[in-house]
């Protein structure tokens, strides 16, 4: 392992501790400060939560997104939202991969889902829930860097953040020093921007929505039921331009994702029980406690847990990225290549940053929020249940023959995900991930087992009952 690469993965490790804060997709503020609102009561708070009575022995007061009516615009984004008519086959939605009912998540088992103009081929990844996105920042490496009207070089930036040090990530600690950092943007690899460009890029691409052209999608939207709606929002002329068409088409998809509640509606278990409105059970609050624990699960390294001082209520995401090593997904067609690999920010399909080799194998850190809701897990979706993904977790440094195959000489084909020149990128520094071969795994199956039950308490519609 070179030192820069040691180093940027460590950097990369240290990210979990970074928290920003934001409003409507906006970064308003990136500080170590205000990664926790409880900080000065998080040792508290962690003894705390077992207490008998289930009840958070320090309740607080949630900063929530407010129910309005929808706009005109966010009113004609919902209709866009499920209607089938913008894809090419005409019997695909958005919502066909994100169902509300299912956090919108899709709304079935596949690894993948089917696309195309006759919906006979596959996608490449299994798509991400849409909900939480609200306060998802734009796509930057390392603090973001003041206003300025010219975008930022990101191959600059990323070149010269390989020699800063980083400090190691655990659950409830800040780091002493600023992180640089890949954080933010939409998809596995951060590539859109923003939800108008992530509502966007599916309309071209061929495994998905498949349109041939703007100009093809512009002429859907020019004779639906929608012309005289874009005509009164966005004047006449817009009908003959289809750039600006489909681009306030995908605006309008981006505002009805934000004003929408259903999109983040915070009526989990959980979000009762921070505002002391409803117990955890025992298993529920040993399972929190676990989530919590820095040197067991320290699933809130990266899926932070508690709300920060300005009263937002967690979104269970860091928003940042790591390189896991989960193992090859045999199971997917493009894997029948043996020299094809998808590794993340720096490609196949992020473009920009594939030089950046220091981010090779690095995907986004997806919300937990609703995750039961999900039957696919990881960019591969090499995994179909949450006790195989603890197992993973659980498993992988100390017993890791469990977890990878063995090649046709019998060695242990490690990381065989990721090729042999980037692995030094893969987190070996964070619990549980920081143990080594030989050594008793960090988790005993009832901890496994009570994580995954405080994970059901992140299912919205408690408070729905």
């Amino acid at each position: 392992m070179t030192s820069e690469s040691s180093t940027l993965r460590m950097h990369a490790q240290c990210k979990r501790h970074r928290l920003f804060k934001v409003l409507l997709g906006t970064v308003c503020a990136f500080s170590c400060v205000t990664s926790y609102a409880f900080l000065d009561k998080a040792t508290t708070l962690q003894s705390d939560v077992a207490d008998v009575s289930g009840i958070n022995p320090h309740p607080v007061h949630l900063k929530l997104p407010q129910a309005n009516p929808l706009s005109a615009v966010a009113q004609l984004g919902k209709s866009l939202f499920f209607d089938p008519m913008l894809s090419g086959s005409g019997r695909q939605s958005c919502a066909s991969c994100h169902s509300p009912a299912y956090g919108y998540n899709p709304p079935n088992a596949l690894t993948v889902q089917p696309g195309g103009v006759d919906l006979h081929k596959v996608g490449y990844r299994p798509p991400l829930s849409l909900g939480y996105l609200y306060r998802q920042p734009p796509f930057s490496i390392g603090p973001d860097p003041a206003d300025n009207d010219v975008a930022p070089d990101l191959n600059a930036i990323a070149a010269s953040a390989r020699g800063n040090p980083r400090a190691s990530k655990q659950a409830g600690m800040v780091p002493a020093a600023p992180a640089m950092v890949a954080q933010g943007g939409l998809f596995w690899d951060g590539r859109a921007d923003s939800l108008q460009r992530q509502a966007y890029l599916p309309l071209l691409n061929p495994v998905e929505m498949g349109n041939t052209s703007i100009d093809d999608v512009a002429n859907k939207l020019v004779h639906s039921r929608y012309r005289q709606t874009f005509a009164l929002l966005f004047g006449p002329g817009i009908l003959n331009d289809p750039q600006q068409l489909v681009s306030e088409a995908m605006f309008a998809i981006g505002r009805f994702q934000i004003e929408d509640t259903s999109f983040h509606p915070f009526t989990s278990k959980y979000d009762a029980w921070l505002q002391g409105l409803a117990p955890l059970t025992p298993a529920e609050m040993r399972g929190l406690r676990l989530f919590n624990d820095p040197k067991k699960g320290n699933c809130a390294g990266c899926h932070l847990s508690q709300p920060g001082r300005d009263g937002l209520p967690p979104l269970f995401t860091d928003a940042q990225y790591e390189a896991l090593g989960v193992p090859r997904n045999t199971t997917l067609a493009f894997n029948r290549d043996p020299h094809y690999y998808d590794l993340g920010i720096c490609g196949p399909f992020r473009k920009d940053l594939a030089r950046q080799t220091q981010y090779c194998g690095m995907f986004l850190t997806p919300t937990l929020r609703n995750v039961d809701k999900r039957a696919v897990f990881f960019h591969n979706g090499v995994y179909h249940s949450l006790t195989q993904v603890l197992d993973f977790y659980n498993l992988r440094s100390v017993t890791p023959a469990k977890i990878y195959p063995h090649d046709a000489s019998g060695k242990l084909d490690l990381y065989n995900d990721i090729p042999a020149a980037y692995q030094s990128n893969v987190d070996t520094t964070d619990a549980p991930l920081d143990r080594h071969v030989g050594d008793p795994p960090p988790l005993t199956a009832r901890d496994i087992q009570d994580i995954i039950t405080f994970l059901h308490t992140l299912d919205d519609g408690y408070l729905r009952e």
